[in-house]
């Protein structure tokens, strides 16, 4: 018997069919409160690579061997190493996620949400950080929403659909993770629109000149709808009066934070004028679509993708779209306390373009999970 690798994508097709699964975290305690894969029949246990240096003795009564187990670490060394350890006790259905908690955190995979006669809607999900993208394919031409830094995959999904990439939007400067919108658009010649407000410092459209982006041979409104309050140049943009991609302003279960440029009270208004004016103006039968996700088991549909209805949004988050404006500023304030996504400075002066890093350190700073919600269902 030997170890066998599951990748990246494999784990993440267990997760969508739930399949029962036990996991063998051997990465420290912190590190797996922290962030951890998840899945909804997944059972775990963290005991720290360390712990098992000198054999799996200690645990082996605790190791299931009636159904799959994989070992999981940061970068894929430890797992394999303690994977191996329970091949030689006996254990069978061993596997070790190939590159560890690294992959994880950079797999993404793709689901079409939405298609009618003009056009064809893809979101792309990073799983391993709560990281949503999208692309909106129509006559041949293809905008990219919120990309992440892999922009290969943005570039194989519009070929597919037979596709060139000529539009790629950010919905507001990312906090927890590098955004791939001057790569895609470079490598693709595609123009790149950011809000100006947001204090990128590289060559870009300014949204402030746009109230619609066209494609080409159908008139696809793409409209830039200014929703402050995450920061202060966040915007949503409203596809043919059909869906709206509402960045990190709105997700299915709660509101984007707005503490995270140090001016809570301010930004936190900003956020209740969205909700109350802006978002109050749109109907219940638009589809929303969020940069981001908390919750994968709760917040993923029956249609396999992230988002809803905004009136089903409305329902399930009604005390925020009713709370008086002190009492929601006052709830904001409070949980302006809570952890912030690590590296969010870094991060942000990386997509600003005051920054430059490599690759390596890109991926250390995206570690772990995204933290852009600051109010969830209650």
């Amino acid at each position: 018997m030997t170890v066998k690798n599951v990748t990246a994508k494999e784990l993440t097709e267990r997760v969508l069919n739930k399949e029962k699964l036990f996991i063998l975290d051997v990465r420290n305690e912190s590190d797996f409160s922290d962030w951890k894969v998840e899945g909804e029949n997944f059972d775990y246990l963290n005991i720290p690579y360390f712990e098992l240096i000198d054999g799996i003795e200690p645990i082996a009564d605790k190791i299931p061997k009636d159904r799959d187990v994989v070992t999981i670490c940061a970068k894929g060394g430890s797992s394999i190493f303690v994977a191996e350890q329970l091949v030689e006790e006996g254990f069978d259905n061993i596997y070790s996620l190939e590159d560890g908690m690294k992959a994880w955190s950079e797999y993404l995979y793709k689901v079409k949400v939405y298609e009618d006669e003009d056009i064809k809607v893809f979101q792309f999900v990073r799983v391993g950080k709560g990281c949503l993208s999208y692309m909106v394919v129509s006559d041949g031409e293809a905008l990219i929403v919120d990309p992440a830094r892999f922009t290969d995959e943005y570039v194989k999904a519009a070929e597919e659909e037979g596709a060139k990439i000529t539009h790629i939007v950010d919905s507001h400067l990312h906090a927890d993770h590098i955004s791939g919108g001057t790569i895609l658009a470079n490598s693709t010649g595609a123009k790149y629109y950011l809000m100006k407000s947001e204090g990128a410092v590289f060559d870009f459209e300014a949204l402030e000149n746009y109230k619609k982006i066209e494609f080409n041979s159908v008139t696809l409104e793409v409209l830039a709808v200014k929703t402050p309050g995450h920061t202060p140049g966040s915007v949503s943009f409203f596809v043919n009066h059909k869906l709206l991609f509402s960045g990190d302003t709105i997700f299915v279960s709660g509101l984007g934070r707005p503490d995270l440029g140090n001016k809570v009270r301010e930004w936190a208004n900003d956020l209740y004028d969205t909700v109350h004016t802006k978002v109050a103006e749109i109907t219940d039968e638009v589809i929303v679509l969020p940069g981001h996700y908390a919750d994968f088991e709760s917040e993923i549909n029956t249609d396999g993708y992230i988002g809803d209805l905004l009136g089903n949004i409305r329902k399930r988050n009604k005390k925020m779209f009713t709370t008086p404006k002190e009492e929601f500023l006052n709830n904001v304030e409070k949980s302006a306390s809570s952890v912030k996504p690590p590296n969010f400075e870094d991060i942000v002066a990386i997509n600003r373009g005051v920054k430059t890093v490599d690759v390596d350190t890109m991926q250390e700073l995206e570690i772990g999970p995204n933290r852009c919600a600051v109010h969830h269902t209650e």
